[in-house]
């Protein structure tokens, strides 16, 4: 069951939050195991003492008596929040975060938290602290990442609806490759935390994942809205009373490889661009665009910010000789270069950042809806840090195998990851949906009119039975 269908029967009365806590916690017995998606999961008799409050308590809103885990990078009161890493191993939240508050408001039910790689970085789920998280459609293969946890327990049907966050992909990249749905909102409508510095650093955002648009949308809901703490945010308004409306026929822009910027493995362009017929076949008008910027312009603008970001956030501790080992090389390299640059370089990037705004904002006078894939490549093997190289074409750094999402995350886009199918070796790809900022609840219409056609994540769920 989706997550409203879960709510609209522990409502009605079918369904009470006992039998369906003790659903969730027989589904994690049997299959986390063989995945490990869900970390740090609280004792089964405490979630059965919450889940027996639930049932005897008013209902607070729609998520009453549904269970959650959250992204090992957000805080959960009572929970650890290791966030991959050794140095936080153990380290037990006191309060929640922004989000996490919102969702237990709507009645909720924290059970634990989804494994993330170390402190996000990296779009494949390994770690030191609670290592690796399998790919249920081949358990040899990467899960993606960051909330690579996450979209393995929506797949393998231990949550219905899970929070994630996303950088670079975070959740698009684990969404493609484990046939669900994620979405990057609008940057500014889920707000971030009323801490350190909220003004400079504006790349990440939290967001929903789903296993269908409208628990995407339900969720989303949930987490937005202003707060008076932060600047910055959007008032985004409401997506959910808007999915029972179809978005009419819509301009959806294919940037295929962005005029060969983008390698691709076998295949990938192949399941986009079958995808994109169905597309058509729905009524919308698909077209071929050229590359609407320089793709290497974007990159160095988007491999400077977020250095400089990462860099005020974990500076702290690769300056501390105690800790800079407990650093994987990733985050020392990202550190390594944010503390080397003058702030004329940061303004630099900045200023290329602006101009690709303008210039994507004259873009949506023309199409409604820009079309990439979620991946450059299909899961890879999960002993791999990350991949070396794509088609032949040999990756400069440890993230540019994911340079595909760069262009919607430098500006803040929002976008929707749909599942797009499978591949001749039989894993899941996916498709980025993005469109203008503000732009989130049309992107969620298609994404629900893409759904009821091709319903990919009930049609053809892992074979973990």
């Amino acid at each position: 069951m989706g997550a409203l269908a879960q709510s609209e029967a522990l409502a009605n009365g079918s369904l009470t939050a006992v039998a369906l806590m003790e659903a969730t916690l027989a589904r994690i017995d049997a299959v986390n195991g063989r995945v490990n998606a869900i970390v740090s999961l609280r004792e089964h008799e405490t979630l059965l003492a919450e889940a027996r409050a639930a049932d005897e308590a008013p209902r607070k809103g729609w998520l009453h008596g549904i269970p959650m885990a959250i992204k090992d990078l957000a805080d959960a009161e009572g929970l650890p929040t290791s966030k991959g890493s050794p140095l936080f191993a153990g380290s037990v939240a006191t309060q929640d975060s922004l989000f996490v508050s919102r969702l237990r408001a709507a009645g909720a039910i924290i059970i634990g938290k989804t494994n993330t790689p170390e402190f996000g970085l990296g779009s494949h789920t390994f770690n030191p602290v609670h290592g690796a998280t399998c790919n249920p459609y081949d358990l040899s293969k990467s899960a993606g990442g960051s909330s690579g946890g996450a979209a393995v327990a929506l797949a393998c049907g231990m949550v219905s609806v899970a929070d994630g966050s996303d950088m670079m992909g975070s959740l698009r990249n684990p969404a493609g490759w484990n046939n669900v749905y994620g979405m990057r909102p609008s940057w500014g409508s889920v707000p971030g935390e009323p801490e350190g510095d909220m003004f400079l650093h504006t790349l990440s955002t939290s967001g929903p994942m789903a296993r269908n648009p409208r628990d995407l949308a339900a969720l989303l809901d949930t987490m937005t809205g202003l707060d008076p703490r932060l600047p910055l945010g959007k008032d985004a308004g409401k997506t959910f009373a808007k999915m029972d409306h179809p978005p009419g026929a819509l301009r959806i822009g294919w940037l295929g490889d962005w005029g060969g910027a983008f390698p691709y493995e076998d295949g990938i362009a192949t399941l986009s661009e079958a995808a994109l017929g169905q597309f058509g076949d729905l009524g919308h008008d698909v077209s071929y665009l050229d590359a609407p910027f320089a793709a290497e312009a974007i990159w160095d603008s988007w491999i400077t910010l977020r250095s400089f970001a990462i860099a005020g956030g974990l500076g702290v501790n690769y300056n501390n000789p105690d800790e800079r080992d407990f650093l994987k090389e990733a985050a020392q390299w990202e550190v390594r270069r944010g503390l080397a640059f003058s702030a004329m370089d940061v303004h630099r990037a900045s200023v290329v950042r602006s101009e690709w705004y303008r210039t994507a904002a004259a873009l949506f006078d023309r199409v409604d809806v820009l079309v990439l894939p979620s991946a450059q490549l299909w899961p890879f093997a999960i002993e791999e840090v990350h991949p070396r190289e794509i088609a032949g074409q040999t990756m400069d750094t440890y993230h540019r195998w994911m340079q595909v999402v760069v262009p919607a995350s430098l500006i803040g886009l929002p976008v929707v990851n749909v599942p797009a199918g499978f591949g001749a070796n039989g894993l899941p790809g996916g498709l980025q949906l993005i469109g203008r900022h503000g732009s989130d609840a049309r992107l969620l219409q298609l994404a629900q009119q893409w759904h009821e056609l091709t319903v990919w994540p009930q049609r053809r769920p892992p074979d973990l039975p």
